[in-house]
């Protein structure tokens, strides 16, 4: 009987199956681990205050409770604690953020249990968020506007003030960045171009007068934009907020540099959640803050999604016609068998390989060539000959040709030859069956490729580290400086930003949720990406499915 049942097949069908569940347990648990931890980050926590005397001085503690864990005595005692009075094998500690990091040691303590004599979460306890030195945690004992200073109804005349603030701000940035940013521009491209003309032996004194014309107007009009960039500042600048923080001490605060401002413990959950939406959002949207570790993550964003649209744009016409030429128009002969061998090779190179060749054939040799030849008045500061995008873009689609190229074949193999035949009989050339009725036939083979290529692409870090990835790019690599798109500037990635915050944080503590954040938000970027994909392909097949009948 059970001889029967193993021969019937029925045990593999059970035994795959549940691979496949288990497997799918795995990765949903894994998603749901990530986005948890990441996610719950934004929520707006309780803040206690915590009075504590013990192990340490008699103090209060305002905070929020980041993580708790369980210590062995041993552990307590090798560090120093005297342990005489208690009889407990072990004790509980509770990792409070503290913030105000001007004024204390750490933004995070921990804080044994047994020190803490009492806890609470008063009403009108503060979060600020500042654009420098992280959180503040305080009461707000006064607001000063314009040098009044006002303590009634100073919450909601706080929250107007800090909009100004945020709105001057911005308009400072964007003159900065924008209008101030451009005349900087066309200056340094009027330096390149007298060099140019002096390399040339034709700089004449006509051109050095028009140069000089045109350098004074743009110095002219740089120097009443820096003016009103200075006015916007100092308009930011006009109003403060005191806080009685968790020394008893009162701090005065530039509004200039908040944020934003809420309090927690006077929250209702439907205002905690807006709260929730409105950090998530400025995480998506945001530029990065202290090193990393605060602010948002939207230059990553940009500079992963830009980067593989333009790997995509390259590998898929490479990898299509190395396909079209090995299925259609290559003999068997031992020079095509040494190409699917070397293909198949490729495929398994480690990632860090294809980075160590990029860097030297891409950047040195191809890059410092092209500033030979075309920008030779950079000299000595390379443009195409460093890191780039462009370069992480090249490096990438050879890493991933060899999926494009097989996954295109055995889509170009699945099409009948009748199909080929009918098309040369009635008269068709080989081009025309080729670009009219074969390739159509094969795009969702070669979308398949590409979604592939999406996938691994999207997640590569270590070839990125050598040909163009940065902790912090300063602009995006595209602008409204012609000619818009800069392929040759470094850019930031979600899968660096990962390894930069995890690992080379210097307020490791602070980094950990947006670890799983930034994790979290990269997979959710690689799966709109097949998605949209997919629904390419789904819509190909559909529409040649009959031609494939």
């Amino acid at each position: 009987m059970m001889k029967e049942w193993f021969r019937s097949g029925t045990p593999w069908i059970w035994l795959t199956g549940g691979a496949l569940s288990i497997s799918l347990i795995a990765v949903i648990g894994l998603l749901a681990m990530i986005a948890v931890k990441g996610l719950s980050y934004f929520w707006p926590a309780q803040v206690m205050q915590f009075e504590v005397e013990g192990f340490v001085p008699k103090q209060t503690v305002i905070g929020e409770v980041y993580d708790s864990e369980i210590v062995p005595r041993e552990q307590l005692s090798a560090a120093g604690y005297d342990l005489s009075a208690f009889n407990n094998a072990e004790f509980k500690r509770l990792l409070i953020k503290t913030g105000n990091r001007e004024y204390v040691d750490l933004d995070f303590r921990w804080i044994l249990t047994t020190d803490i004599k009492s806890q609470s979460t008063p009403s009108g306890l503060a979060v600020i968020e500042r654009s420098k030195n992280g959180y503040f945690y305080g009461y707000i004992s006064a607001v000063i506007k314009n040098g009044e200073t006002i303590t009634e109804n100073n919450q909601a005349v706080l929250n107007s003030l800090i909009e100004r603030a945020v709105a001057l701000n911005k308009q400072a940035h964007k003159l900065q960045s924008d209008d101030i940013g451009k005349i900087n521009y066309q200056l340094e491209q009027l330096r390149l171009t007298q060099k140019g003309y002096e390399l040339d032996n034709e700089f004449t004194p006509a051109r050095a007068a028009e140069i000089a014309k045109q350098q004074k107007q743009l110095y002219k009009q740089s120097q009443l934009l820096e003016t009103e960039l200075f006015a916007l500042r100092e308009q930011a600048k006009r109003d403060q907020v005191v806080v009685t923080d968790m020394r008893n001490e009162q701090v005065t605060l530039e509004i200039s540099e908040v944020l934003a401002i809420w309090f927690p413990n006077d929250m209702s959950v439907f205002d905690k959640l807006g709260h929730y939406f409105m950090q998530l959002g400025k995480f998506v949207s945001d530029d990065p803050r202290e090193a990393n570790t605060e602010g948002g993550v939207f230059p990553a964003i940009f500079g992963t999604v830009f980067m593989v649209m333009l790997m995509a744009v390259i590998v898929t016409p490479f990898g299509v016609v190395a396909a079209i030429y090995l299925h259609e128009y290559a003999t068997k002969n031992a020079f095509t068998k040494m190409i699917r061998i070397a293909v198949i090779n490729l495929a398994g190179v480690p990632s860090i390989v294809y980075g160590v060749f990029g860097l030297g054939f891409f950047v040195y040799v191809l890059g410092g060539s092209i500033d030979q030849l075309f920008y030779p008045e950079s000299s000595p500061t390379p443009v195409f000959g460093t890191p780039g995008v462009m370069w992480s873009a090249l490096t990438l689609a050879i890493l991933t040709l060899p999926v494009v190229i097989v996954s295109t074949e055995e889509g170009l193999s699945r099409i009948p030859s009748s199909i080929r035949d009918g098309s040369l009989a009635l008269g068709a050339t080989k081009i025309e069956t080729l670009w009219r009725i074969v390739i159509p036939m094969a795009s969702p083979a070669i979308m398949t490729g590409l979604i592939l290529a999406v996938a691994r692409a999207a997640g590569e870090v270590a070839p990125l580290m050598l040909v163009g990835v940065v902790k912090m790019a300063p602009s995006l690599p595209f602008d409204g400086n012609f000619p818009y798109i800069h392929l040759e500037r470094k850019f930031m990635h979600l899968g660096f930003h990962i390894y930069d915050v995890g690992f080379q944080s210097p307020n490791v503590e602070a980094a950990r949720p947006l670890v799983y954040a930034t994790a979290f938000l990269l997979v959710s970027v690689i799966i709109a990406l097949n998605i949209t994909a997919i629904r390419i392909r789904n819509r190909l097949r559909e529409k040649f499915i009959t031609l494939e009948h």
